[in-house]
């Protein structure tokens, strides 16, 4: 089975626990906002002893819940974005064995190592989306509300935190300009709301404390 591919573009804020979501339809081209759709998630991450994916600038994850529940291995970041390949959950391998990755995936990665996989880090996460909508309907952006709790597996360390995440949608636009002016005319009504600039790369960087 062939992985899906696709490039990621997207902006991250961290927020305190009781601030509330802005209203999106003030930024620039978004008309409306769909209604909220809560997922739970929750993922497995892993990696080598000594994190030689983590070091060359990869994610490998097994994620239950939400749309695109599955295999994830999200590359470095390539300009605005990040690559990710995705296999669905039904491929193989199970979040409660290690290595438990299914031959597929391994066979992906072999280019990075072929060194055996442990589980560096679980990240639950209670997410509320939002669909912002362009005139026509289409999905200019996915904003999502993540409530986050983690666990660094290798020293054992839980923490938790609040994020939004504005993801470009299929009806975003194609110029590289006017990307910039979506996320600056986003990044101002963040904000205005009381969002600040996101403390790390990731998720899994800020679970591990890098």
């Amino acid at each position: 089975m062939e992985p899906s591919q696709s490039l990621e573009v997207e902006i991250t804020f961290d927020v305190d626990a009781d601030i509330d979501v802005p209203d999106w339809t003030q930024v620039s081209l978004v008309v409306s906002v769909a209604e909220p759709e809560v997922r739970e998630l929750d993922a497995v991450y892993y990696d080598t002893a000594d994190y030689i994916l983590g070091r060359a600038g990869y994610a490998l994850r097994r994620r239950e819940g939400g749309p695109d529940a599955g295999w994830h291995l999200k590359g470095p970041r390539q300009g605005s974005g990040r690559m990710e390949t995705g296999w669905p959950l039904d491929i193989g391998g199970d979040a409660a064995s290690v290595p438990g990755v299914p031959p597929q995936v391994a066979a992906h990665i072999a280019d990075l190592t072929t060194q055996a996989l442990v589980v560096i880090a679980r990240i639950r996460n209670t997410r509320t989306a939002y669909a912002l909508l362009d005139a026509d309907g289409g999905i200019l952006a996915e904003m999502v509300d993540d409530r986050v709790r983690t666990r660094d597996e290798q020293r054992g360390i839980e923490q938790a935190w609040r994020e939004w995440e504005i993801e470009l949608g299929p009806a975003a636009p194609d110029d590289a300009d006017a990307r910039t002016s979506f996320f600056d005319a986003v990044t101002v009504a963040a904000y205005a709301a009381g969002a600040r600039e996101a403390s790390s790369d990731s998720k899994l960087a800020r679970a591990l404390g890098v």
